[in-house]
This record gives C-alpha cells, structure tokens and sequence, in this order.
C-alpha cells in the first residue's frame, strides 16, 4: 500500500535534527520503564507538543536523529486515515533504514494518532514485534487517562503534564536562581517574591506569558471555551451546554472552596436549568478529564465518609482565577492555595483537607510516595493575630489525628515568615517552598 503523500512528509521531516531555540525546559520527565507506551496527557495548551519535540531532541542527541522520529497527525488532510496508513508509515521508515530494524531501538513520537481509529492495536503490536519506544500524546477529546490503561491493556504510563510551575515560570524569564534559596541574596529574593506575585496572577500557561492582562484573560478564557467545546461538549454528545458553563464559572470563581455536586445541583435549579443530580455529578467528572479541574476530598480512610462530604475544587492554573473573577477585589489567598495543591500534584503526593473534630480546616494533608506526611495550611496573610491564631490552631488539632505528619505554614514573605512564631510547626515564605526540591 502506498503511504499517504502527507503521512510522507511527516515521516521525512520526522526524523530530521530537532533544532529547539527559546523554548523553556520543563521538569517534567518519562520515566525509565521498559516496555511501556508513554502517554502524555494535559490540558489543552500547556506545552504537550512542545514537550514531545523537547523529548525527541534529547534522544536523537544520545542516539541519532534517524532513531528518534516525530509524527503528527493533526492535519485535516489525515482526517478518516485508516489504520492500514500506520502499517505503511512504519514500512516505508524501515526500507529507508533497513539496518534498524530489529537491531537498534527506535524512538516513535505519535501526537494526535487518536484520530486513527483502532491506533491502539498498531502501538501494541510495533512494541510486540519491533525494538520501538513509543511516546503518545493528543487531547482529551481523544485521550483520557483511563483509555490509556484499557485500550493499551496494561501497556500504556501516563506523564501529565501541567502549566508552568513557578521554578519553570523563572526558567522561562531566564531568572531562575542557580543557589540554593537559603543563600539568595537580599536583591535576589526580592525579585523572586515580586515574581511570585506575578505568577500568582499571570499563571503558567506557556502563551499567556508576556501579554498584557486584556489580552491574557481574552487567551485564558479562549482556552475554558475550547475545552469545554472540544473536551466535554463534542466528547460526551453533551446537551444541556447552559449548564455546563454555569458549573464551569462556579467552580472557577470559587477556587479553593468547599462545593458540593449537591450544592451545584441546588443552585443550577434556582436558576431554572433542568438538570439532575446524575448529569451534575457528570459534567463535574468531564471537567476534571480535561484537566480543568481538581477534586480534593476529605483525608479521611473511609470511601463512605470521604464521598460523602464536599470536595474542594481548584483550577489547574492560578492564573484562570484572575481570568474567571468578577468580584473585583485582589484576593492573593486562593491562587496562592491554587499553585501549592497543584505543586503537590505534580510532586506525586495524595492529597486530601482535614476537617478537625473542633471545627477546624487545615487546607492540605499530603501524603508522598514515600509515606511520609505533611500538614500544610496556607495563608497569605498571618499579620492579623486572629487569622494567625486560626491557622495555628488548626495545625495543633490536625496534629492530635495525624501524629505522624510534619506541619507546615506557608506565608507569601520571607519577611512574613520571619514574623510568625510557632515552635512545633515550620513556617515557609512560599517562594521558599515551591523553589525547593523536596517537600
């Protein structure tokens, strides 16, 4: 069968030296486990392309270029390409490199193949049949996390890939610190909390970077509104898309708060939208398939208690907040709140909020891979006593139910943290905290 002249561009161009000029090197990394597919996943304009071709160049620079191929298949002229199209596309690669085949391993680098239907048998059986490392990504309109698992039957790892974290957000301005934070200097450290602060309101988002705030919250809702097209609506045959969007304003101007489906549920009828509690708890679900969202849940050991109480909802990026409010008024708190879960996330802990038998809330207890557990409160501003004290007292009662956990406050300053005195629980200037590399 002869190879769709397109797909023959893509392969010719897809192994050719990887040239990268400007773009920021995230942190993100695959992990070293053989025979697995890759998938890497994110929302929509976070840089999942970028990252590919960033992976791509790393691997022809250890091996050659001819063993590192990149192909896309997000080009309307590929629409409806059959699977046979795959099988063509790997022949026609190994009569142009016979000396590969079964002697030197291949890295394959396939963005968008989801839009090949049964794309998922052709993967498995060139990692069954050839020496290939196979790297996949698209959206989630085409993608999810789960489908990577059932239709890769146990042969697929996710990478998640997210907004700039504030370490890369400096690296992407050429300004991130080469010492350790503890020996920044006076003029340094100041910077970087002034950075931070822009970060808190512009986000990671890699295009949102250096555009003037009209123009950033015009891109950042521009994204809300394709995902929720492409992502849920078209995705899911979604109908009632009124309330979609009522759900998707009301999560994003209430980061960091308690909402449950049930809440939702109430005030969607309040406002005369025909929904059932079933199609809430769905559209919450779809939103957080695309990455939109987080849901943090009770900490708690017990499945009934933990659904049975609200979660919290964050958005993926502190600076969709900015974006989504109307209130008018400079909230630092919760995009603060925001950047640390997600900053948690990505640091691979389980993460859930403690509510104290006293009525207290403590904003995270994060759980890490290597069991070890922190309690972590945020506040942006402990200047006032009362505020202050309410945190503090909510770590100590936190503590009496999670003795084993190490209890932390992050505060926005250094100068913040100097302040606050409190023998048995860590205070950290928030910079501090995401700047360094353990938890």
């Amino acid at each position: 069968m002869a190879l769709h002249p397109v797909l023959q561009e893509e392969l010719v161009a897809g192994f050719e030296p990887v040239v990268l000029e400007g773009l920021t090197q995230r942190d993100t990394r695959l992990p070293a486990i053989k025979n697995k597919v890759h998938a890497v996943l994110g929302m929509r304009r976070v840089g999942k392309t970028t990252f590919l071709r960033q992976v791509q160049q790393e691997q022809q620079q250890a091996l050659a270029p001819e063993r590192a191929v990149y192909v896309s298949f997000d080009d309307d002229r590929l629409a409806d390409l059959p699977l046979s199209q795959l099988d063509a596309l790997l022949e026609e690669y190994y009569r142009t490199f016979p000396q590969f085949r079964g002697r030197e391993l291949v890295w394959w680098f396939f963005d968008e193949i989801q839009v090949i239907s049964g794309w998922e048998r052709f993967i498995r059986r060139l990692m069954d049949t050839e020496k290939a490392a196979v790297v996949v990504s698209g959206s989630s309109a085409r993608l999810l996390s789960r489908e990577v698992h059932t239709s890769l039957r146990g042969r697929g790892f996710e990478t998640v890939l997210r907004p700039f974290s504030f370490r890369e957000f400096l690296r992407h301005r050429n300004e991130e610190p080469t010492k350790p934070v503890a020996r920044l200097s006076a003029a340094e450290r100041s910077l970087i909390e002034k950075r931070l602060l822009e970060y808190l309101q512009v986000g990671g988002f890699p295009e949102a970077q250096g555009l003037d705030m009209r123009l950033r919250i015009q891109l950042l809702q521009s994204y809300v509104d394709t995902l929720l097209l492409r992502d849920v609506v078209e995705r899911y045959q979604v109908s009632q898309i009124a309330a979609l969007r009522s759900i998707t304003r009301t999560c994003l101007r209430n980061p960091a708060a308690l909402l449950s489906a049930h809440a939702i549920y109430r005030d969607l009828k309040s406002q005369g939208y025909a929904v059932s509690k079933d199609t809430v708890h769905a559209l919450l679900g779809y939103l957080v398939d695309a990455f939109l969202l987080t849901l943090v849940p009770l900490a708690t050991d017990y499945e009934r208690q933990r659904n049975a109480n609200p979660r919290k909802i964050y958005p993926a990026d502190p600076g969709l907040i900015h974006a989504f409010d109307t209130s008018g008024r400079a909230n630092l708190g919760r995009p603060l709140e925001t950047a640390v879960l997600n900053a948690l996330v990505s640091r691979g802990t389980k993460v859930g909020y403690v509510k104290t038998d006293e009525g207290f809330e403590v904003d995270f207890l994060a759980r890490a891979p290597s069991k070890r557990e922190l309690l972590i409160q945020v506040c942006a501003d402990p200047t006032q006593p009362e505020v202050l004290e309410r945190e503090l007292r909510a770590l100590d009662a936190a503590a009496r139910t999670h003795p084993r956990a190490k209890r932390i406050l992050i505060v926005l300053t250094r100068d913040q943290a100097i302040q606050v005195s409190a023998d048995t629980i860590r205070v950290c200037a928030a910079y501090q905290w995401f700047l360094e590399e353990d938890l």
